[in-house]
């Protein structure tokens, strides 16, 4: 999963399929199923976590280990852990008591494949798996209880969850920059600032990587959440593999909604530029993570 220094240099979005077509391995093993786990619920997870995806939160953790000098043994078990826990979220935001999608990915959202009492079930498992490969397969038990509290306060009440409220809170209500502000540093920044921390954590970094993983992460969560709103204006959805143009339909609060196309991708171009200006800490080895960033804020899909 190492990164070979060797290799020509291509553009992001090559390093990160090839990246994440070797991660599926790591994946699928840590994700098998027991003999006491029902099949149906296995099925309804796998199906979850492993319906493709650009794998960047799970890239993060490993990438960030290795700049920080760890190994990626740990790194891939907080991975597959953050994977869980972004399915998880997707699964629970595609119901149709939250954003009712049909599509995601291009293929039929879990509740169309499994039913919506399944998809909830199948939401649950993965968050408890996530927490099961943190306390289980981590090596050290203290890199396991950072790792674990970590991802706990990245996903919860102060994070992704807490930002998932204020955005069903949000819907039909006046648009308010500041508002759209704080719901996208919970609802996204904070997971992907959570999956740099988690590699820094795994490789025992030192204060100031541990700081600039996060702020690194930040930034690059915020510019990836204010395209994602660029998409649903703009964005073709056989191209993005899900619905679009439905923020404006149900009254969400959105950067475009809030200030408009241009001064939304000139925000976005700022998020990018402050994570790019973390990443001066790692130096040029962090060169793919420079490309990351670019290819989150000009992605369409």
């Amino acid at each position: 999963m190492t990164q070979p220094t060797d290799t020509p240099k291509t553009d992001a979005a090559s390093e990160l399929a090839a990246w994440a077509a070797d991660f599926e391995a790591p994946l699928a093993a840590m994700i098998e199923p027991g003999p006491d786990v029902p099949p149906t619920l296995a099925e309804a997870m796998r199906y979850a976590v492993q319906g493709g995806g650009k794998r960047v939160r799970a890239y993060l953790v490993t990438r960030v280990c290795e700049l920080c000098g760890g190994s990626t043994d740990d790194a891939l078990s907080a991975a597959v852990a953050i994977e869980c826990v972004h399915a998880f979220s997707l699964v629970h935001d595609d119901l149709p008591a939250m954003d009712d999608d049909d599509l995601r990915r291009g293929r039929p959202t879990c509740h169309k494949v499994f039913g919506e009492a399944m998809a909830i079930l199948a939401g649950d498992g993965l968050l408890a798996l996530a927490f099961e490969i943190l306390a289980e397969r981590m090596s050290d038990p203290r890199t396991s209880r950072s790792a674990v509290l970590e991802l706990a306060r990245g996903t919860g009440w102060a994070g992704m969850v807490g930002g998932q409220v204020r955005d069903i809170e949000g819907e039909g209500e006046t648009v308010e920059l500041a508002r759209v502000e704080a719901i996208h540093r919970s609802k996204t920044a904070r997971l992907l600032e959570a999956a740099a921390r988690l590699g820094a954590i795994c490789a025992d970094a030192d204060d100031e990587r541990l700081k600039a993983a996060s702020v690194f992460g930040h930034e690059l969560g915020r510019a990836f959440q204010i395209a994602d709103d660029l998409l649903d204006v703009i964005g073709d959805a056989a191209v993005v593999g899900k619905a679009v143009a439905k923020d404006a339909e149900i009254g969400k609060q959105t950067y475009p909604a809030a200030v408009g196309l241009e001064e939304s991708r000139r925000a976005a171009d700022e998020a990018a530029r402050r994570a790019t200006a973390a990443l001066e800490t790692f130096g040029p080895e962090a060169d793919d993570l420079r490309r990351l960033v670019e290819f989150v804020v000009k992605r369409d899909r």
